[in-house]
């Protein structure tokens, strides 16, 4: 295991007793996620990529093994202890936004830092710093519903970032985007790795994966898998409108005749 993990997960299993019917979703898993890799995790329904997850994310804590984020083993945390963490070290961002009705963009990215007792007049200023770097620096008072669906998930992804997480976790957050939507999110998660971020991505999607640094294929609550791909430099759509103007910049004033 590399020393610079944040993640590391050793002979982990999760069990849920069904009554008649025991169901092994991990039967022993193994992985380490170094500082700063951006890695997808793919499998059929029924793989245990969900599962694992939520084991992750400290949402649910395994039936067995050894799970250390950073430098704490978690796995055996009460759940408040796991509440705790998952406010401190970690971001999520979901298929279905899971914004809050009720409250503007800025108190939406703010929520995470709520639940820390932290008040949102303190907080303000890194708040729209956050709506800011996701595009959505206008739209502060807007609520979720006065939103398009690509709007309200970079506010999900802003809520991830509030608290500087060691690490954010993703669960099929392009599902619910259309195609070019999809890929400005896409693009906004390569921008954030690029950045630094240590990103995790459950997707059944390969056009998805292929953004990422390593994909973990699961089957029947193993890792089947484990593929390392060269990181592709896409040009994003912010990155590619910056380049044009400063092309522009460059060119000589036309002459009038």
């Amino acid at each position: 295991m590399g020393a610079d993990a944040i993640i590391r997960i050793e002979g982990i299993e999760k069990t849920y007793d069904l009554g008649e019917v025991i169901v092994r979703a991990l039967r022993g898993v193994n992985l380490s996620i170094e500082k700063g890799e951006y890695v997808a995790i793919m499998g059929p329904s029924g793989s245990g990529k969900s599962t694992m997850l939520n084991i992750l994310g400290c949402l649910d804590p395994p039936s067995a093994g050894k799970y250390f984020l950073g430098s704490e083993n978690v796995a055996q945390m009460s759940d408040d202890q796991l509440s705790a963490v998952r406010g401190r070290k970690l971001g999520f961002v979901f298929q279905a936004y899971n914004l809050i009705d009720q409250l503007t963009v800025l108190e939406n990215i703010h929520v995470p830092l709520f639940y820390q007792g932290r008040d949102l007049l303190d907080c303000r200023e890194h708040c729209e710093k956050l709506a800011r770097l996701v595009g959505l620096g206008d739209r502060l008072d807007h609520r979720p519903k006065q939103l398009s669906g690509g709007q309200q998930q970079r506010v999900a992804i802003a809520r991830s970032l509030v608290n500087d997480p060691l690490v954010i976790l993703a669960d099929e957050p392009t599902g619910n985007l259309d195609s070019k939507t999809g890929v400005e999110i896409l693009d906004l998660f390569d921008e954030l790795n690029a950045s630094g971020k240590t990103l995790v991505l459950v997707t059944h999607g390969d056009e998805v994966a292929e953004r990422a640094h390593r994909v973990v294929h699961m089957k029947d609550g193993v890792i089947e898998r484990e593929v390392r791909q060269r990181k592709v430099q896409r040009q994003t759509e912010r990155q590619k409108i910056e380049a044009t103007a400063k092309r522009e910049s460059r060119l000589p004033a036309r002459v009038k005749n």
